[in-house]
């Protein structure tokens, strides 16, 4: 089975990140970058399901500039067979690498993709699901298992109310809930034969898709402070201040 695993480039969630002063993004220098936590856990389901088969073949496909290699490098090195690195130096919104995805599907003719459910830097949590709309393939997004006999899957997805089951036929779209699998670390052997690896740099135009963004960001800015709680000696005295300050009830 060919699986595609779409890999973003995300600032490390270990980080302390500082908003630029005119609030148009957030300050870079100094920042370490990885690949993005929910990301790692798609990859992850995708080696063990092609570990499962006993073959296969496990794509990844990032967007962005070549500072992006470092993270496809690493996610090789987990132990993905190949890697397309779409140029483009401006950051694209989930629409567009929706439509970046929808064409590399064409061309790859995978039959599953595996991504994450979100991204930490924007939380948009779309891209898998405009993808899935825009190819007109199934979907089961938040995965915390997934069950593979066959061309049919079967995967168990963490909703509000708890976890529901669903089914669908290959082709389809899968994204990754926290609780889906713990990922592997890089071993030495990996690392070295990822360096010998097959990573495509594709521009961005030859694609066909423009880096127009569908939705404009109009400003960053940073939560504003928690201030300081309050200890209570009755339920009492909570619920009059539940009421009167936080106007909560």
């Amino acid at each position: 089975m060919k699986i595609l695993v779409p890999i973003k480039r995300v600032p490390d969630p270990q980080t302390n990140i500082v908003v630029k002063p005119d609030g148009t993004g957030i300050v870079e220098d100094n920042v370490k970058f990885v690949i993005n936590p929910f990301c790692e856990i798609a990859l992850e389901e995708a080696l063990r399901i092609k570990e499962a088969q006993g073959e296969g073949e496990v794509v990844l496909i990032s967007i962005g500039s070549t500072d992006s290699t470092e993270q496809l490098r690493t996610a090789l090195a987990m132990g993905a067979d190949r890697a397309i690195l779409v140029i483009t130096d401006g950051k694209l919104d989930p629409a567009r690498a929706a439509e970046v995805l929808a064409k590399l599907v064409e061309q790859e003719s995978p039959e599953l993709v595996v991504l994450g459910k979100q991204s930490i830097d924007d939380d948009a949590n779309q891209t898998g699901q405009l993808l899935a709309a825009a190819l007109d393939w199934p979907q089961a997004t938040f995965a915390s298992k997934v069950d593979i006999e066959g061309q049919d899957v079967t995967v168990i997805r963490e909703v509000d109310g708890g976890l529901e089951t669903i089914a669908f036929t290959l082709p389809g779209i899968v994204t990754s809930d926290l609780r889906l699998n713990e990922p592997r670390y890089a071993s030495l052997p990996g690392i070295m034969k990822a360096r010998k690896k097959e990573l495509k740099e594709i521009p961005l135009a030859d694609l066909g898709v423009s880096a127009d963004p569908k939705v404009k960001q109009l400003k960053v800015e940073s939560p504003s402070k928690r201030e300081a709680g309050k200890t209570v000696e009755t339920v009492q005295e909570l619920v009059e201040l539940l009421h009167t300050e936080a106007k909560l009830i």
